[in-house]
């Protein structure tokens, strides 16, 4: 479905109301391919709300570290399915479900594409209504992904067409120190084998977003 940045503001604007009358945090998770503008769709979402409705929280935070990737022979798979917390990931989004009133601040982890590393307590969720999540694996049928999803209010699939994603993922790529080939090696090797898996969660979604 195509739709605007304001009628998507709108639509989290409705969970956000939704889990003040709760009184109870609602997730919305943001899913989709690489490259997909999943993390300026999550951003654009919490800017669009009013100050201390939302607080964006990323599965990428849950990458394994470097120094695990290599002992596990993984490094050259970073991004795979299996190269994630998603244990640790689940628990986060079922603390943050169950915040009310009153609740402690939940403290989540965050993922610096300039060292390539997940950097604990990065983000503090406190009194915020709803909570954006976005990720890759958000609606994989395996692991503890499902436990993650159940959790969740509703989940979107980001879909962009693939020749604009493509060319997305490796502009970030090089933006981030990859020559050109190599960024256009890693598009098309490991994140396209990534994207043909999350592409398969596609029709799981509660809203298809196509937006650009």
């Amino acid at each position: 479905m195509r739709l605007t940045t304001g009628e998507l503001v709108e639509r989290a604007a409705r969970l956000a109301d939704d889990a003040a009358r709760a009184g109870r945090a609602h997730v919305l998770g943001i899913t989709g391919p690489p490259g997909a503008g999943k993390s300026t769709l999550a951003a654009a979402l919490a800017d669009g709300l009013p100050p201390g409705a939302a607080v964006v929280v990323g599965m990428d935070g849950f990458h394994l570290s470097n120094a695990v990737l290599v002992a596990n022979g993984s490094r050259d798979r970073k991004g795979a399915i299996d190269t994630f917390d998603d244990a640790g990931y689940a628990a986060l989004i079922d603390r943050i479900a169950n915040r009310g009133p009153g609740s402690p601040t939940v403290y989540a982890p965050v993922f610096r594409r300039e060292i390539e590393e997940p950097i604990a307590a990065g983000t503090a969720v406190t009194s915020e209504p709803l909570v954006i999540t976005e990720g890759n694996y958000l609606l994989a049928p395996g692991g503890a992904w499902p436990a993650a999803r159940s959790r969740m209010a509703e989940v979107w699939y980001v879909d962009l067409p693939e020749a604009e994603r493509l060319r997305r993922l490796v502009a970030r790529h090089q933006a981030f120190g990859k020559s050109l080939p190599a960024a256009e090696a890693w598009a098309g090797g490991t994140d396209q084998r990534n994207a043909d898996l999350i592409a398969t969660t596609r029709d799981a979604a509660d809203l298809i977003v196509e937006w650009v």
